[in-house]
This record gives C-alpha cells, sequence and structure tokens, in this order.
C-alpha cells in the first residue's frame, strides 16, 4: 500500500470523513473518531442516555434490591464457617434476576448501538439525521443484534471460564460483529474473527485503545460509586432515604460511564469501515446505504 497521503490507490478518499484509507495511520483513525464525535454529539448523547444510562441504572437498581448481604450480616452466627441460612438460594436468586435484567435491557441497548452506528454513518454521508429517524431505525434492528449479542456474549462467558484469556481473545475477535451485522447482515461472528485475523496487528491495537478508555472509565466510575456507597451501609434500600441516596449514586455512576459508552460506540463503527477500506475501495455513502 502506497503511504498516507503521499499516495492513495484508486477508488479511495483520503477525506472521506468516515473511512480511514489504507496506510492512514492511527492518527487518520483518530482524526475520525473525534470527527464523528463533533458532528453527532447532539444526537448521540440522548440515544446513550436513553439506551444505555437508563438501563445501567435499572440493573444496578435490581440488583441492589436483590442482594442479600445486608440479610446475611443481620442474622449472624456464632461459627465464622458456617454459611447462612438459605444462602444457596439467595445467591441463585441474586445472579437469575441481575442476568434477567441484563438480557432484557440487552434489547434496548442493542437499540441503542443500531441507531448510534445510524447517526455515525449518516452524518458522515452528509444525509439528513434526527433523533426520531435514528431511532425508528435502531427498533428495526434491535431484534437481530440482540440475538447475536447474547450469542456473543455467551461464548465469552465461555471463554472466561476456561482461565479468562480465551474470553479476552474472543471479546477481541467479535468486536466487529455488531457492525458487520448492522451493514452486512450476515456472519456476524465469522465475519468479525476473519476481519481481526486478516489484519491482527491493526484491528487489535485500535480494539485495545478502546478498550483501554472503557475500562478505565468504567473502573474510574466503579470507585466512585463504592465510595459513595459505603456510608448508606449494608442496607441501602432499606429505608426511603438511603434508598433515594443509593439511586442519587447509581445514576451518578452511570451518567459518568457515558464517555465509556461513547468510545466504544464511535470507535468500533469508524474501526469496522477501516477494514471495509482494506477489502476494497469504500467510501461513508456507500456504507450508509448498506445501513437500509
Amino acid at each position: 500500500m502506497p503511504p498516507y497521503p503521499g499516495g492513495v490507490l484508486p477508488g479511495y478518499d483520503p477525506a472521506d470523513p468516515l473511512v480511514t484509507p489504507p496506510g492512514g495511520g492511527l492518527e487518520g483513525w483518530f482524526n475520525r473518531c473525534l470527527g464523528a464525535v463533533r458532528r453527532g454529539w447532539r444526537l448521540l448523547l440522548p440515544i446513550v442516555l436513553l439506551t444505555q444510562v437508563l438501563p445501567a441504572v435499572v440493573i444496578a437498581i435490581v440488583t441492589y434490591a436483590t442482594d442479600p448481604s445486608a440479610e446475611w450480616a443481620a442474622a449472624g452466627t456464632d461459627d465464622p464457617a458456617a454459611l447462612p441460612d438459605g444462602f444457596g438460594a439467595d445467591v441463585a436468586t441474586l445472579f437469575a434476576v441481575t442476568l434477567g435484567a441484563v438480557v432484557v435491557f440487552g434489547l434496548v441497548q442493542s437499540l441503542g448501538w443500531a441507531a448510534g452506528t445510524w447517526v455515525i454513518t449518516r452524518q458522515a454521508a452528509g444525509e439528513g439525521v434526527g433523533l426520531a429517524g435514528a431511532l425508528r431505525y435502531g427498533l428495526r434492528r434491535a431484534l437481530g443484534l440482540w440475538g447475536w449479542s447474547l450469542l456473543m456474549g455467551l461464548l465469552i462467558g465461555i471463554g472466561v471460564c476456561f482461565c479468562v484469556l480465551p474470553g479476552v481473545y474472543l471479546a477481541f475477535a467479535l468486536s466487529l460483529a455488531g457492525p458487520v451485522y448492522l451493514f452486512e447482515r450476515q456472519a456476524p461472528i465469522g465475519r468479525s474473527f476473519r476481519m481481526f485475523h486478516d489484519r491482527l496487528g491493526l484491528v487489535l491495537g485500535r480494539v485495545v485503545l478502546i478498550a483501554a478508555v472503557v475500562l478505565m472509565v468504567t473502573v474510574a466510575a466503579g470507585v466512585i460509586e463504592a465510595v459513595a456507597a459505603a456510608p448508606l451501609g449494608t442496607a441501602p434500600l432499606g429505608s426511603p432515604g438511603t434508598a433515594l441516596g443509593i439511586f442519587a449514586v447509581v445514576t451518578i455512576t452511570a451518567l459518568l460511564s457515558l464517555p465509556a459508552h461513547l468510545a466504544q460506540q464511535v470507535g468500533l463503527v469508524v474501526t469496522y469501515a477501516e477494514q471495509r477500506a482494506h477489502e476494497a475501495p469504500v467510501n461513508a455513502g456507500r456504507l450508509a446505504a448498506e445501513l437500509g
């Protein structure tokens, strides 16, 4: 491939606002991510708030409401090695309720991923966008994306059970499956694997940068939540005052995680577009048309 921007292969546009041409490098990729945020933040923010932040708040509240640790502490026992009465049932209930909430609200989150991808791509192509149109598109694609997300989550979870590292590998290898489904609507898992391995260093580098941002923001938000929730005690929903306090804490924490959702959304779409350019000439207009 010729160097960028000194020489660009025929069919590639070095000024395309979404597609980084071969040879564009990390700077070209980063500039397109930044450009997508600048163009779309007015629409992306409400989409993320409605479909990512709000579900995160609900899931956190549900987890706090079903957490049996306060009852265990109140029950007490003379034998520190003995498990509290009903320990197994309590843990199973907590796991089932939390998992159910994550699965159900995953449908809402899938709607947001599809809507955000629509906004990013159409804006780059110079086409008109609006919140209502984005949400309508998200509704059309949410169910399919949700189903594939459940399958990918299952695969990653199985990988984590095998000494964690296989799960990390699968998370990276499947990182482009969402965009693949939205743009191509077929074989997202196999296609994501091929994209990942065909240009391993390039894709891995981009995904690691995105994951680093997500991890830093998530850890910081988690620490803030732990510190803020500590004064509320082991039964934060035991009284109206503490319940209101824990609602405020989880809401603020979810809002602090907003940059992580935004970075992941934008970064993966721009990374997918870059990989498509390595396969054949493509531009934002064509990608917008593929979304349907």
